[in-house]
């Protein structure tokens, strides 16, 4: 895992997370647009896309161009993995990397951007349950009053507390809390891989897993039959750039520059742009109640990373994949 090397500038490893966190709130945005059709300027309709193929064409897109900017720059056999640890690689990237961005997207479609950033970002909460379920944290009264904290703040958001006039959609925030889990997963399973291998190598096996799994699930000629206009292509390659491409290199970029609570800390900016942003472009409007219970889960999430001197394990660092 990548360390902070001495004579660093914490500063630009600082904006450099916040500008990651920037385009991933682009690219909510630009998700929600999709389903909407409301992209092209002039009032014209791009036409709806499916969140199957959004996160399909991500991960796609973003395998081949990881492949190509990756492995001629340090060589094939840097990203040689042992069988084992490719089963989980590929285990990592359905099961995390490619069920978390479809049901990530899914809840976008069905609710909106809010509803589906913040509960997915609880995803801490679920680690530190499978933490204290498996022996390697305590329950301390501080982390349950966090968890505690954090679904008080997804019920306020969703809106079963108050009367904040958000769509309540049951399939999106089943599609919510199911991107949560898989999120969690992900950063579960890939704390220990990430001990062996640069986050370069898990990013190009675990997107490389998800595009075979797409593949089989979704095969080209289900995708050359649905007879996707060129603005449409020109959007979902845009779209995996915005959303992947860019912001790993600035988060990458930080990683170097800052120790991972600190990074984890500062890409808690993503739940913040990814509402502003849609507010500003799309008109999705947060009311003062729901700031409340963002605010309340954004919280959460800090207290629950925050590393505990008297733990004998450490919490999983966040790791971002939308």
């Amino acid at each position: 895992m990548s360390t902070r090397p001495a004579g660093s500038h914490p500063i630009r490893g600082y904006l450099y997370i916040a500008a990651a966190t920037f385009f991933w709130g682009i690219s909510a945005t630009m998700g929600r647009a999709a389903f909407t059709g409301r992209l092209l300027p002039g009032g014209k309709a791009l036409g709806s896309i499916d969140p199957l193929i959004l996160a399909q064409s991500r991960t796609t897109f973003s395998f081949f161009a990881f492949l190509l900017l990756l492995v001629p720059r340090r060589g094939w056999k840097q990203f040689r993995v042992p069988a084992a640890d490719f089963g989980q690689l590929l285990l990592l990237g359905v099961l995390g990397l490619a069920a978390s961005n479809y049901f990530y997207y899914l809840a976008i479609q069905k609710t909106n951007v809010a509803t589906a950033i913040i509960v997915q970002y609880t995803a801490p909460v679920w680690v530190l349950a499978y933490m204290v379920a498996r022996g390697l944290q305590k329950p301390t009264l501080q982390r349950i009053a966090a968890v505690a904290l954090a679904l008080t703040g997804i019920g306020i958001v969703i809106g079963i507390f108050g009367s904040g006039g958000l769509r309540l959609n049951m399939v999106g925030v089943i599609a919510a809390l199911t991107a949560a889990v898989s999120y969690a997963f992900y950063n579960i399973a890939g704390f220990g891989l990430l001990k062996k291998y640069e986050r370069g190598t898990v990013l190009l096996y675990g997107t490389f897993a998800a595009a075979l799994f797409w593949i089989i699930v979704n095969p080209p000629t289900k995708i050359i039959e649905a007879h996707y206009s060129w603005q449409q292509w020109l959007f979902l390659v845009t779209f995996s750039i915005v959303s992947m491409l860019v912001p790993f290199s600035f988060y990458f970029a930080g990683l170097h520059l800052l120790e991972p609570t600190r990074a984890v800390i500062v890409s808690c900016l993503e739940p913040v742009f990814s509402i502003l942003i849609a507010a500003v472009v799309l008109g999705e409007v947060v009311h003062p109640l729901q700031t409340v219970g963002v605010l309340m889960v954004l919280a959460a999430i800090v207290v629950v990373q925050l590393p505990d001197k008297k733990q004998g394990a450490a919490m999983p660092p966040l790791e971002p994949i939308d």
